[in-house]
């Protein structure tokens, strides 16, 4: 089988996995982010040297519990009082667990910015490599998520949505740095990527956004110019994180030595590989529907 038959073919059941487990119920979507953390995590203590049985237990764990407490909080407390016969006051203060999570979150994304430009960097310490287990692996799997809710209720839609921006920024950026990129954007960790590219990418990553607000997440006449701001601000948001969080990932394999995260996808690499741009993403996306919504 040749390489693009192979690139294709397991694309083409990424994707079918993806949208199916997203549309199906909110369930089948924390079940299959979870199994793709599991891999993630193995995947990334292969690159840093990382014990793997620890390192898969303490991420499931910890997206379990806050996956649980955020979204069936009520339904926990429900259940133990019925249980136990008794008036428990069991129910988590989520907004400040949220702000918490992505203050840590943040913290972490900075030092794996400072990280990529650090070009002296070529050991990471342990405890390093336990942090960005948690701030960079883990807890943005955990936002993936929490921006599917949007400011309510499971909203496919949403995180759908960010995946075609993703998708279309990867895709263009491509295809623009190959036809006429010449300047480079980082050569000492991704030699391949164009600034030519990267604004190729971000300009039809734009446009994806506003045909994303006018016929997907509105698809009516009446459909309001706020929404194709925010739509178009997120575009933007996944072109810049999205290149960076590539970038991050390239430099850590670039320093265990490898091409590619795994081997789980033919022709793609690993899920890390494949999920780069949008761990990197989430907690900004999630950072930003917050500013939106305190503002208004």
């Amino acid at each position: 089988m040749n390489e693009t038959l192979k690139r294709t073919i397991s694309g083409a059941v990424y994707i079918a996995l993806l949208l199916t487990s997203i549309l199906f119920s909110t369930e089948s979507f924390i079940i299959l982010f979870g199994i793709f953390l599991v891999i993630t995590i193995y995947e990334f203590s292969n690159l840093v040297t990382l014990n793997k049985i620890f390192s898969i237990l303490f991420g499931t764990l910890l997206y379990s519990l806050i996956v649980l407490a955020s979204h069936y909080n009520k339904e926990s407390t429900l259940f133990l009082n019925s249980l136990f016969q008794e008036n428990f006051d069991f129910e988590i203060n989520i907004q400040q667990l949220d702000l918490i999570l992505l203050a840590v979150t943040i913290v972490v994304a900075i030092k794996c910015i400072l990280f990529l430009f650090y070009d002296s960097v070529q050991k990471i310490s342990i405890s390093s490599k336990y942090l960005y287990l948690l701030g960079y692996i883990t807890l943005p799997f955990v936002f993936i998520v929490k921006i599917s809710f949007g400011t309510n209720n499971y909203n496919p839609k949403i995180i759908i949505g960010l995946f075609i921006l993703i998708w279309t920024n990867d895709t263009f950026a491509y295809l623009v740095g190959k036809s006429i990129g010449k300047h480079k954007l980082f050569e000492r960790v991704s030699p391949k990527k164009t600034i030519e590219g990267f604004l190729g990418g971000a300009v039809f990553a734009a446009f994806a956004g506003f045909l994303i607000s006018k016929f997907y997440i509105q698809p009516n006449p009446a459909f309001s110019s706020k929404s194709i701001l925010i739509w178009t601000i997120i575009a933007l948001i996944v072109s810049i994180f999205g290149t960076i969080g590539d970038l991050i990932e390239s430099k850590f394999k670039r320093i265990a030595g490898v091409k590619d995260s795994g081997s789980i996808m033919p022709g793609h690499g690993g899920i890390l590989d494949r999920l780069d741009s949008v761990i990197f993403v989430a907690p900004i996306i999630y950072l930003f529907y917050q500013i939106l919504y305190y503002v208004s």
